[in-house]
């Protein structure tokens, strides 16, 4: 659907005039104002009927349209962190008419993606990569002798990961073509600004004020070095005694700021000096506030960072139909119910206690909660710390996170043999988010090193079961995974058991077909013993429930007994069926003929679509178990034939 076929679009005229960057700088400046409230009432008009993330978005427009009226982008590299805040640099950048398909399947994505837009230089989704991607750029156009500048746009909880200031404390490379923004709109670093603020960024990157420092920067060159460290050093502290950043300074950034991130008089003439400054690299630091300009989203700025379709109207989200609890919050409640009779257990989150639940755990254990950032190698070696001093922590990560800190679980983790229990959310395939949030490597990644357990639930009971099963194992590392997503609504139990490490369980009993499944992928092998069956197929279906150790007692059993065995998983290649087929090899079970069949993830990046038919596009539904079967059993007759002839 078209800006201009969507149904009760609002009047955005100027709006309706800027299809390019390019047209957006031939407006005046005084038309920048209205240009920004269309096009924010534009992106909430199309949030309201695709859903997104909202807020980040909002609190950016004036920014997105600053940068884009004074930058020459594309031939200015624009990198944005993470991403989820580019729906108005989208809007700008030629993509204003497929807006209303964000986060759906052949649609837009929700993040930055260089296959999409040359606007968009480097994908981003995953937090702090701004900064190294930004660098990359400046440093090769300063090679090459090409003009061009790298601009990262970072938010202030992206700087709480290490990786922003390693980026930062090589910069100096880069001279004049490297500008970082920091997009401050939590008010952590900075309280809110005013005129004072705004008048003295433009003050410091004029080019009379930025002259006279070069000039005074000479002078003090030639003195003695006593008197010229002392001269620098003077100057640092007297521009951040005016505005803060002696930080950024001490890693060889001229600091700006902070300013008014919503005030375009502002903006854009900071932005202008900083664009035409001889000066080496430079952080402007620029204050906002998410959700501005949009009521309900600026008194919720959480609960509106992400949303469901929406009223534009009232604000109100398009609820979802009453169902089986959400994994997250069965792993949080559960957590939080442990710990009651357990003062050992902990919880760690990194930036994101509600997406996994630690919110739940954090209401009722606040002095053992813990929120590091968006820092994932400091969660885990910190979990392993308070592994080492006998607590029970546990450290809940998006399964696309926890590959940000593989090596800590490696070194600091699994080598050291602790007991720190990896809560692995978002496991399997996500929907809209695409292919930079699905957790499709954990298993394959996870199983390979020695000394770590790993569960995989089937069901919002299984979760209940295996948090408590984590709990109490001390023996070493363990992790478990789930889905997103509601459960599938299997009664709860009262109290969890422990389960026995390294036994599945049969669900169905049979004689000639073998489905093994691990995780969530055990309703779909359910349908698909039920067609089989109807096809005179009598199918076992065995929840294994451990990628390590695996119940070899039972899959040699399996094995014997079948004709065809199965594995089915929601994970890349190396995972559960890697195994099976390892340990089945080592055996000689294999000598009496290929009967086992791995199904899994394809060997690609699935772009985002719903859940259904990511599922189905990976050849993981009921109907593709049962093609995998009925081709094996055609393959098994056909060498049975060629053998007898």
């Amino acid at each position: 659907m078209t800006a201009e076929q969507a149904p009760n679009k609002p009047a955005t005229p100027l709006l309706d005039t800027v299809d390019t960057p390019d047209d957006l700088r031939r407006l005046a400046p005084t038309q920048l104002r209205q240009l920004a409230d269309e096009l924010r009432l534009e992106m909430i008009d199309a949030v309201g009927q695709t859903g997104g993330h909202l807020g980040s978005g909002l609190g950016v427009v004036e920014l997105t349209t600053a940068i884009h009226y004074v930058f020459d982008t594309p031939n200015d590299r624009l990198v944005w962190d993470v991403g989820h805040q580019a729906y108005p640099h989208k809007i700008l950048t030629g993509r204003r008419g497929r807006i209303r398909t964000l986060r759906q399947g052949g649609g837009l994505s929700g993040f930055t993606k260089r296959s999409e837009s040359e606007y968009d230089p480097f994908g981003a989704a995953h937090s702090s990569t701004s900064i190294s991607a930004a660098l990359g750029f400046a440093v090769a156009n300063k090679l090459s002798g090409k003009p061009g500048k790298g601009i990262a746009v970072i938010g202030d909880g992206a700087m709480s990961a290490g990786m922003a200031y390693e980026a930062m404390n090589n910069a100096e490379q880069a001279g004049n073509r490297l500008v970082v923004i920091l997009n401050d709109n939590d008010m952590s670093i900075a309280p809110p600004v005013g005129g004072l603020s705004s008048y003295l960024a433009r003050l410091v990157t004029s080019g009379q004020f930025l002259g006279l420092r070069e000039l005074a920067r000479k002078f003090a060159r030639k003195l003695p070095r006593p008197l010229h460290v002392a001269a620098r050093k003077t100057d640092e502290f007297a521009r951040g005694m005016a505005m803060g950043g002696t930080l950024f300074e001490e890693l060889g950034f001229y600091y700006v700021g902070p300013i008014d991130g919503h005030d375009l008089d502002a903006l854009v003439p900071v932005l202008e000096n900083v664009r035409d400054a001889a000066e080496g690299p430079c952080l402007i630091h620029v204050v906002t506030q998410k959700g501005k300009g949009y009521g309900p989203a600026e008194q919720s700025a959480d609960k509106y960072h992400g949303v469901q379709k929406f009223d534009v109207i009232t604000g109100e989200q398009k609820k979802s139909k009453g169902g089986p609890p959400n994994y997250q919050n069965v792993f949080g409640e559960t957590l939080a119910k442990l710990a009651e009779t357990d003062e050992r257990i902990c919880a760690i989150t990194a930036a994101m206690p509600g997406g996994t639940g630690v919110d739940k755990f954090s209401k009722r254990h606040p002095e053992r909660s813990f929120d590091v950032g968006i820092a994932e190698q400091h969660a885990v070696t910190f979990a392993a710390g308070l592994a080492a001093q006998g607590m029970r922590p546990f450290c809940a990560i998006y399964s696309t996170f926890l590959q940000r800190a593989f090596d800590q679980v490696v070194h600091d983790v699994a080598i050291q043999n602790l007991p720190v229990r990896f809560a692995i959310d978002r496991a399997g395939l996500v929907g809209a988010d695409g292919a930079t949030h699905a957790g499709s490597f954990d298993v394959t990644y996870l199983t390979t090193l020695p000394n770590m357990v790993v569960m995989a639930a089937a069901d919002e009971a299984e979760l209940a079961h295996m948090t408590y099963t984590a709990a109490c194992h001390d023996s070493g590392p363990i992790a478990f995974r789930y889905p997103r997503g509601a459960g599938t609504g299997v009664p709860m139990p009262e109290q969890p058991e422990r389960l026995e490490i390294g036994k599945g369980r049969i669900v169905r009993k049979g004689s000639k077909i073998a489905v093994l499944s691990l995780g969530t992928r055990l309703a779909e092998a359910l349908k698909a013993a039920d067609q089989l069956e109807a096809k005179g197929l009598s199918t076992t279906v065995a929840d294994l429930r451990f990628a390590k150790p695996l119940d070899e007692d039972m899959i040699r059993r399996l094995i014997a007994s079948h004709e065809v065995v199965v594995t089915v998983e929601e994970g890349a290649i190396g995972g559960l069926g890697a195994h099976v087929l390892t340990m089945a090899s080592d055996e000689g079970l294999l000598d009496a003929g290929l009967k086992i069949r791995t199904m899994r993830l394809p060997d690609q990046f699935q772009d985002h679509d719903s859940p259904e038919r990511q599922y189905d596009a990976a050849g993981l539904n009921a109907p593709h178990i049962v093609d995998t079967v009925l081709k094996a059993l055609r393959h098994n007759s056909a060498g049975v034939e060629e053998a007898r002839a």
